[in-house]
């Protein structure tokens, strides 16, 4: 396949389909490269599937930086986005350059940002214009936003009125214009994703935003069943891992209070004369 670049991506728009999945580790990692997913997020969904936190907004730079490059050792052809936790850039806004290129020099080729408020919305527009006049690509996030979910009345579905599809639709066009090189579209009206998909010249991929986006997110351990604290309407479980992992774990215990692992062919051997002269020597 190749190395997948931002200009690969970027090239897709309106021709063939974006794949794309969250990966926190490097055994997954090599997984989903050898697959032929086009984008490898190390999302900040890590705080729930793997650190078991409440809010993504509660994950450290530290943790995601170390699973960026976990991730990053896996992949060969696959583009490795970093997602900038919430006190990367929402916290200190002027900060967000310095984080940002820990990420790329720690092997992702770009970063995702979420919009975000907090002054009129001059501190997005701030924080997206800074890292991309820093020659980093940046993938925007809007509609559904976990960093600030609280600030939207919770993990609702976003611009189901006009005037909220607008300003969606207005956001996804202010990120254009800075420069990103595609949008998450996140619980949005599939009609909603739609218009927002037409209107705008970069790739969107969507996540519970229907099927005219021009690429699709899923959470990896949402699509194979390993994450049960909730299952949103969105995801598709394309396998229970969960059941079968399970399963052998259970198998496993068996076998190992029954005596039945390790097999002799699962276990070293030392040579009969050498044991003789053990056996006497400790005698």
């Amino acid at each position: 396949m190749g190395k997948i670049t931002i200009q690969d991506i970027l090239k897709k728009k309106g021709k063939s389909k974006i794949a794309m999945l969250t990966c926190y580790d490097y055994s997954f990692a090599r997984i989903l490269d050898e697959a032929g997913i086009d984008v490898v997020l190390v999302g900040d969904s890590l705080a729930n599937v793997v650190l078991g936190l409440e809010e993504t907004r509660r994950v450290s730079f530290g943790e995601m930086l170390n699973h960026t490059r976990a991730v990053a050792a896996g992949v060969e052809n696959s583009l490795v986005v970093a997602d900038m936790p919430f006190v990367s850039y929402q916290l200190r806004a002027s900060r967000a350059v310095i984080y940002a290129k820990k990420f790329i020099a720690c092997g992702a080729a770009a970063v995702k940002v979420e919009w975000f408020s907090a002054n009129n919305n001059k501190d997005c527009v701030y924080v997206v214009k800074k890292l991309i006049a820093a020659n980093i690509p940046v993938m925007g996030h809007i509609g559904l936003t976990p960093q600030t979910a609280h600030l939207l009345g919770g993990y609702k579905v976003q611009g189901k009125d006009m005037r909220a599809a607008l300003n969606l639709l207005k956001q996804a066009k202010i990120l254009e214009k800075l420069g990103v090189f595609s949008i998450v579209l996140e619980c949005v009206p599939y009609q909603v994703a739609r218009l927002i998909t037409k209107q705008v010249r970069i790739p969107t991929i969507g996540i519970g935003a229907g099927k005219f986006c021009d690429g699709q997110v899923l959470v990896l351990y949402d699509m194979l069943g390993l994450y049960k604290k909730i299952r949103p309407k969105f995801v598709r479980m394309y396998k229970d891992l969960y059941i079968q992992t399970r399963s052998a774990l259970r198998h496993y215990a068996v076998d190992v209070r029954h005596g039945k692992f390790p097999a002799r062919f699962e276990s070293f051997s030392i040579k009969k004369h050498e044991l003789a002269l053990l056996k006497r020597k400790i005698r």
